[in-house]
């Protein structure tokens, strides 16, 4: 009886951890969509709607600017480019849906798990090669990596879990 109570102590865990995962994916894939109007009412909210670039407030508004101003200018110029973006937002729509499995059975669908731990993994190594060939800047690349490490934190976690919860069963 104390295994079953564990058991479902476990999943309740795994389920709340992996449920949020799966909504930021979902909300970091949704969000990709509408970026040019997102940036244009951060820069409005932040004050920073008509400075120039060195006039924005700090280090972040330059970034926000100079990205909002970036996404009018290849809008404006080439507006297919903005098809990636609706790619890779998808992509995270996917993504999602596979975390489903763990969701419902951790054991069985263990290697989605493990999948999700090397793909954010492999968010260092890209960042350190495609941002300096793509003249993205250091500080901007180190948060491009932190979504690896911040994603890579519940899925462990979720992977102890669930290997906890498979010798409890064996």
């Amino acid at each position: 009886m104390k295994t079953a109570r564990e058991d479902a102590a476990l999943l309740f865990r795994i389920r709340l951890v992996l449920g949020l995962f799966i909504v930021a994916l979902v909300l970091s894939g949704m969000t990709a969509f509408p970026l040019l109007r997102e940036l244009d009412c951060l820069c409005s909210i932040s004050g920073i709607d008509g400075a120039p670039g060195a006039a924005a407030r700090g280090s972040f508004g330059v970034w926000i600017w100079t990205v909002r101003e970036g996404l009018r200018d290849m809008y404006a110029h080439y507006p297919w480019i903005a098809y990636g973006t609706d790619w890779l937002a998808f992509a995270h729509l996917v993504l999602a849906v596979f975390f489903v499995g763990p969701l419902l059975n951790p054991v069985r669908n263990t290697w989605v798990l493990q999948a999700g731990l090397i793909g954010c993994a492999m968010v260092i190594p890209l960042a350190q090669i495609a941002g300096p060939a793509r003249g993205i800047p250091w500080g901007w690349r180190l948060i491009d990596c932190s979504f690896g490490v911040f994603g890579a934190l519940p899925l462990y976690y979720c992977l102890r879990l669930t290997r906890r919860m498979e010798k409890q069963q064996a």
